[in-house]
């Protein structure tokens, strides 16, 4: 409640809300402390840590608790909807409210539909995002889903390239000329790298061996690096969280990319741009081929809404038509023969661009088929 109060209170000093707002809004809260609280509830939004045995626990409890024909939702980020809701005995009320950091602030709503989520909830959903003030989109339950999918292999390449040679500062200033709100590496700072960390240590069991990993993050976590919340990360920070560069990081990966054999060399912004940008656009593709999302404008919907993606570039999958399919995937083919299997280019993509075609025109040939 404490953490609550300092929020509001934090609008209420930048103008957002007045007191009376915030005083109104805080009667609005009964805190509890058991799950038995909620046997009148019509909605329980879990929001613990992203730990799978953790939410199959709580699911489990509030299964328990929870009256008949509650909905109860998970805000996790990457974890499998389906594996959450075997831990109750009511799948069809468990869904994915995936709110977007920080969530007080962020309009978008990824809402994640299970195999076994009904269309009741899924309709509900839809509309409490509304309600809400958000921007909620219908994805797949896919690991990240839709946002955080595409996220992984962005910020991959963002790390791929600090450990080639690009300074942390080079790597976002690129991204942000390019006309994102905040480079990779930043985003990461202020999400908090730990939880990346976790995300990542919950599923290095399913990583193909032999393929590179970035490590860079990694090592900045084992040190307690995690971000703005440490004052220390990718950055340093001040008790303002204002950023400036920390020698000290350059170092680590310098010395870690020695260790690990990695060549250094020049990177340039526009090979920056590229290597994250068509990282994002290369794996919406395959999203999208595999019915994750819908249409390539609930991806761009998703990214210019959730991650700071500028808006008019229109989001990276009608950005990648405006470049055209044929160039990028040109470009992709090259980081495939440079860098491996990671850039295996997506046969949609592959397919789009050897017919001349866009992802816009993919929209609408799957609302004529539906």
């Amino acid at each position: 409640m404490g953490k609550i109060r300092k929020n509001y209170a934090s609008s209420v000093q930048r103008g957002r809300f007045s007191q009376a707002f915030m005083d109104e809004r805080l009667q609005l809260i009964t805190p509890v402390l058991t799950y038995y609280e909620f046997s009148g509830v019509d909605m329980v939004v879990e929001a613990v840590f992203e730990g799978m045995a953790l939410k199959k626990s709580v699911f489990a409890d509030l299964d328990g608790a929870c009256g008949e024909g509650a909905i109860l939702a998970s805000n996790t980020s990457t974890l499998n909807i389906d594996e959450i809701a075997r831990a109750t005995s009511r799948p069809e009320a468990v869904i994915g409210t995936h709110f977007f950091s920080p969530a007080n602030v962020m309009r978008l709503l990824e809402i994640v539909r299970g195999q076994r989520s009904s269309k009741e909830v899924i309709a509900t959903c839809m509309q409490l995002s509304k309600k809400l003030g958000k921007i909620g989109v219908l994805v797949g339950n896919c690991r990240g889903f839709v946002g955080n999918r595409m996220f992984g292999p962005y910020r991959r390449e963002a790390q791929f390239l600090i450990e080639e040679g690009a300074d942390v500062e080079r790597v976002d200033q690129a991204l942000v000329e390019f006309g994102n709100a905040m480079g990779p590496l930043a985003t990461g700072d202020l999400a908090g790298l730990d939880v990346g960390w976790r995300i990542r240590k919950e599923y290095r069991h399913l990583e193909k061996p032999g393929i590179r990993q970035p490590f860079a993050e990694d090592r900045l976590c084992e040190l307690g690096r995690f971000g703005q919340k440490t004052l220390k990360g990718w950055y340093r920070y001040d008790e303002d969280r204002r950023a400036s560069v920390d020698p000290a990081v350059a170092a680590l990966v310098r010395k870690s990319s020695a260790d690990a054999g990695i060549p250094q060399r020049q990177i340039s912004a526009a090979e920056i741009v590229e290597r994250c940008v068509y990282a994002l656009v290369n794996e919406g593709a395959r999203i999208l081929e595999e019915g994750y999302a819908l249409r390539a404008v609930d991806i761009d919907i998703i990214y210019i809404n959730g991650y700071g993606f500028p808006a008019y570039r229109g989001g990276p999958m009608w950005h990648a038509d405006t470049v055209g399919l044929q160039k990028v995937y040109a470009r992709i083919c090259e980081f495939h023969q440079q860098h491996g299997e990671l850039w295996e280019p997506a046969p949609l993509l592959k397919r789009l661009a050897q017919s001349g075609k866009t992802f816009a025109e993919f929209d609408k040939e799957q609302v004529v088929a539906a």
